[in-house]
């Protein structure tokens, strides 16, 4: 079996697509059951952000396992296929733990060195568990990643590369001035109580404004992050809930909005925001077409890009992969902003026609993707490089090492039969032993097999660790005449320890 990922993030996808591709949690939860019941994986996991949907598996035919994973993704997604194949990725094997790790190093994030991806892997990862989609392969990948992932933070100032998208936003909503001058004093309308949202009215709380509200749809969660703000201890921002039917209430004294909720649909439309701001409201200037900007097209190495191997049609696919694509950009107003929108959410929350109200600054995903493109990046990127690229090589030699281990257990099990026969063999013919006698003949047969096995199960276990080692355990069972069913009841005894791969 092998590792295979297949999905589309902002560097593949522009933000219009990765909207109608967002994946709901029941979705998800039906992708991965889809997914195992396809014949070419055994296993599944799927990483769903707001900037990117990854489905991993551990198939046995790799284009088969491509085609079916990436047909899934379409069937629940909701994107046809063959409007989706030009923006999709693949990566198999080490590249495809090479990609996991990175992502989990904050390398592939919108803003590098963001550490909300560890939280969003570990949920991907409880997910497989809970669904049993997530088998020895994909717990050991998805447990090593978040360690990998902390090991950077911890080794390195990637932290210093970039911040969070939260703060990252507000530092655009500051138009790249003081946050913590530009927050003070300030009222802040929180929309949405998940992790997110969470963070943000965290960090809004750090950053200095004087007052968060924060509507949810269930008014109990909302509550409880208040609850939380008001156990920070020193940022004596004051906080309260509301029901999500006073929002237009609240729009009309806030100075600063930050929405991230799960809805498929607009939240804050640009009529409430005009409403909330006393302006007339022109819905025909608000649908007006935006000014575009271009987006780089994805990497179409024949590894990484689904094109690259689409049978029907692959010259054409290739070209739809290189070509240039266009993504629409609010229009911004002029002059001085009255109320700062960041829509974190995706799909988005803020009607984008917002933008072009006069006296509003709105900031979402997609302008955060274009602001970032061209945010410094700090040296300490080359280090966590360094430590993705030798801890892939640790993991690919722990998997191979660990390939041959079922054998070795068989064999050595082999061994201690005999043994046993041996010894029951010697009690017929020599009755007359006492135990003393017995049970040092028996501890000295054992040492004999144990020092003969030794060397070479030691040796095997090195040479199935390298590249091209797998055929060692094929070698080694058919040397010693090993039962394939003894092997394959070691596999299945040790992935089905309900301790393994637990976080």
């Amino acid at each position: 079996m092998s590792l295979l990922v297949v999905g589309l993030s902002h560097r593949s996808a522009p933000v219009s697509v990765l909207e109608r591709a967002a994946l709901a949690a029941d979705s998800q939860a039906k992708l991965l059951q889809d997914t195992l019941a396809a014949e070419p994986a055994v296993e599944a996991a799927v990483l769903a952000t707001c900037n990117r949907i990854e489905l991993y598996a551990d198939v046995d035919k790799f284009h088969a396992g491509v085609a079916e994973l990436s047909t899934l993704l379409a069937q629940h997604s909701g994107v046809g296929l063959d409007e989706l194949t030009p923006y999709l990725y693949v990566h198999y094997e080490d590249r495809a733990v090479h990609h996991l790790f990175s992502v989990a190093c904050g390398l592939d994030s919108m803003v590098v060195g963001e550490g909300q991806i560890l939280g969003q892997i570990k949920d991907a990862l409880a997910l497989g568990q809970e669904l049993h989609t997530a088998g020895r392969l994909l717990n050991d990948l998805f447990q090593q990643a978040l360690r990998v992932g902390k090991r950077a933070h911890s080794e390195t100032g990637i932290d210093r590369a970039g911040q969070s998208l939260v703060t990252f936003g507000l530092e655009q909503l500051a138009d790249g001035g003081d946050t913590g001058a530009w927050a003070k004093g300030k009222r802040a309308l929180v929309i949405g109580a998940g992790s997110m949202s969470s963070l943000a009215a965290a960090t809004l709380a750090r950053t200095g404004v004087s007052e968060i509200v924060v509507a949810n749809r269930t008014r109990a969660r909302a509550d409880r992050l208040v609850e939380i703000l008001g156990q920070a201890g020193g940022t004596g921002v004051a906080a309260h809930a509301v029901e999500m039917a006073a929002v237009s209430d609240e729009l009309t004294r806030a100075d600063v909005v930050v929405s991230c909720t799960g809805a498929t649909g607009i939240v804050l439309s640009a009529e409430a925001v005009a409403g909330a701001l006393g302006l007339d409201f022109d819905a025909t200037d608000a649908a007006a077409e935006s000014p575009v900007a271009p987006v780089p097209a994805p990497s179409a190495e024949p590894d990484q890009q689904h094109a690259a191997w689409v049978e029907n049609g692959s010259a054409t696919a290739i070209a739809q992969a290189r070509a240039v694509r266009r993504v629409t950009v609010p229009a911004q107003s002029t002059g001085p902003v009255r109320l700062a929108l960041l829509d974190l959410a995706m799909p988005r929350d803020i009607d984008g026609g917002a933008a072009r109200l006069d006296g509003v600054r709105l900031v979402d995903i997609e302008s955060l993707a274009e602001a970032s493109a061209d945010a410094p990046m700090a040296a300490d990127v080359d280090q966590v490089r360094t430590i993705v690229a030798d801890e892939v090589a640790a993991f690919g030699a722990a998997q191979r090492a660990a390939h041959i281990t079922p054998t070795v257990v068989a064999l050595r099990t082999m061994a201690a039969g005999v043994v046993a026969g041996e010894i029951a063999r010697l009690d017929g013919r020599l009755p007359d032993l006492d135990e003393k006698q017995r049970a040092e003949i028996s501890q000295t047969v054992r040492r004999v097999v144990d020092k003969l096995l030794h060397a070479p199960t030691v040796r095997v276990k090195q040479l199935a660790s390298e590249p091209g080692g797998a055929g060692y355990a094929d070698a080694l069972r058919e040397l010693f005449d090993l039962d394939p069913q003894t092997v394959a009841a070691v596999s299945r005894a040790d992935l089905n320890d309900p301790n393994r791969g637990r976080s």
